[in-house]
């Protein structure tokens, strides 16, 4: 193993950088150059295919900064398929390049298509996504996945064979990296607009991400919404509006915090009524929070408002914010810039000892807790060969308080305890009113990693 090549596919992470930094120092000790293939799979189909040595004589460049959001060698939602004549252009490219081996650093759409590489190169995966739903919640839980005679094409989840309960230590891949600063983000969000809430007498609805996964909605109760709704429990509107009478009739405002993919007891999802669809097949979510607003807005009359909000019309009552893809971006807090380096170096270390297809993977056990550990891809396909999102096992949301059950806060406790490191603090104590930011332009690693890249 001497030449490796190195991408990031997918939506953006706060922890690519980091992930791509562990491989390359990994790769300066094992003597192996390693090369950043730009914008993902699509510089594979580029005929020059723009490319990046990341540690010319075994000394990372200095344009790889851990710290950093984002990735300096660019992402795209590009994907190969596999039956094509774009396979042969892959092929033929990446024999050019001469490597001996791929890591692709994405989520459950990037090792998909890995797959069809892994036909005739060593692969593996480093993940990385902020919806924390590359894994499984136990390792035979890929396997219980059925399909309607009828509708083949839309494959569920069983409802007689599948586990009622976990342990910590049953989880594959327990977190991956970009999860933690996301959280981060979005429980600072949900305490900021707490404030406004209260002030005003408002109901206020938080709209995240995490598609049909609610490991972000579940983790925003570190900002301490009055409510969290997630995907995996389709809402009943009768209940949730009766909490919100009664939190509201108590505090005169209500905070609530709702995953994008949520659903209701129809199967309805709240914000998809005109289904698309982005490059990676996955369906665009939009407007689940604004929604839920006027389902509530519907339901309540407004003279329940009067004597709170005298003077005031009945649908000011209301605010929804997403927060979008802040939740995607800058940098990341030191859970994630640890375990996504520490995840890196475990991918160069699959390589040279002969894995493909293979997943690096972050495992949590009481005694040791958090270590690397790597998983076969195909312990996660189902029985059709699908890849699924990995979504919060019915044990970690208590449905009644619509909070986080006490297993769903072990979890939590397990990630984001020493989550913050005393550098994140200074970091924003130094830099974020820095004089120089007033006269300086921000400085764009693109520009720099620009003078480096190298065409076929």
């Amino acid at each position: 193993m001497k030449r490796i090549g190195i991408l990031t596919a997918g939506g953006d992470t706060p922890a690519l950088n980091a992930t791509i930094y562990g491989a390359v120092e990994r790769a300066n000790s094992l003597g192996i150059n390693i090369f950043g293939l730009q914008r993902g799979y699509a510089g594979l189909l580029d005929t020059q295919v723009p490319h990046v040595h990341l540690n010319p004589l075994f000394t990372t460049i200095p344009e790889l900064d851990p710290c950093l959001g984002g990735t300096l060698i660019g992402s795209s939602r590009t994907y190969i398929e596999p039956d094509s004549d774009q396979m042969d252009i892959v092929r033929r490219n990446y024999k050019r390049l001469e490597l001996d081996g791929l890591i692709c650093i994405g989520g459950d759409g990037t090792i998909n298509g890995m797959q069809p590489l892994a036909e005739f190169t060593q692969c593996v995966l480093a993940p990385k996504t902020i919806d924390n739903d590359l894994g499984l919640n136990y390792l035979n839980e890929s396997n219980e996945w059925v399909r309607d005679p009828d509708n083949k094409d839309a494959p569920k989840r069983s409802e007689t064979i599948n586990r009622t309960s976990i342990d910590l230590e049953d989880i594959i891949n327990y977190v991956t990296p970009g999860y933690a600063t996301a959280v981060f983000v979005v429980a600072q969000c949900v305490q900021r607009l707490r404030t406004t809430a209260e002030s005003h007498r408002r109901i206020g609805i938080v709209e995240v991400m995490g598609r049909q996964s609610g490991y972000i909605a579940l983790g925003a109760a570190y900002g301490q919404p009055d409510l969290i709704l997630i995907p995996e429990v389709a809402v009943d509107i009768d209940k949730l509006e009766q909490q919100v009478r009664e939190i509201y009739s108590l505090q005169h405002h209500v905070v609530i915090v709702v995953g994008e993919g949520v659903k209701t007891l129809d199967g309805r999802e709240l914000g998809a009524s005109r289904p698309s669809y982005d490059p990676a097949g996955n369906i665009r979510l939009s407007g689940a929070a604004d929604a839920l607003e006027e389902i509530l807005l519907h339901r309540i009359e407004p003279e329940f408002f009067e004597n709170v909000r005298t003077h005031e019309p009945a649908n000011s009552a209301f605010f929804t914010r997403k927060v979008g893809h802040t939740q995607r971006g800058g940098r990341p807090i030191l859970f994630d810039r640890f375990y996504a380096s520490q995840l890196g170096g475990k991918a160069v270390e699959l390589l040279t000892a002969g894995a493909s297809n293979v997943i690096a993977t972050l495992q949590y056990s009481q005694r040791n807790g958090f270590e690397v550990d790597s998983v076969s891809a195909n312990k996660l396909r189902d029985k059709w060969g699908m890849i699924h999102p990995r979504c919060v096992h019915s044990t970690m949301y208590d449905e009644r308080r619509m909070q986080p059950s006490a297993f769903g806060e072990e979890y939590l406790q397990t990630i984001f305890t020493n989550a913050i490191g005393w550098d994140d603090v200074e970091f924003i104590r130094t830099q974020l009113f820095s004089p120089g930011n007033l006269a300086t332009r921000y400085q764009s690693v693109n520009i720099d990693v620009r003078k480096r890249t190298r065409y076929l």
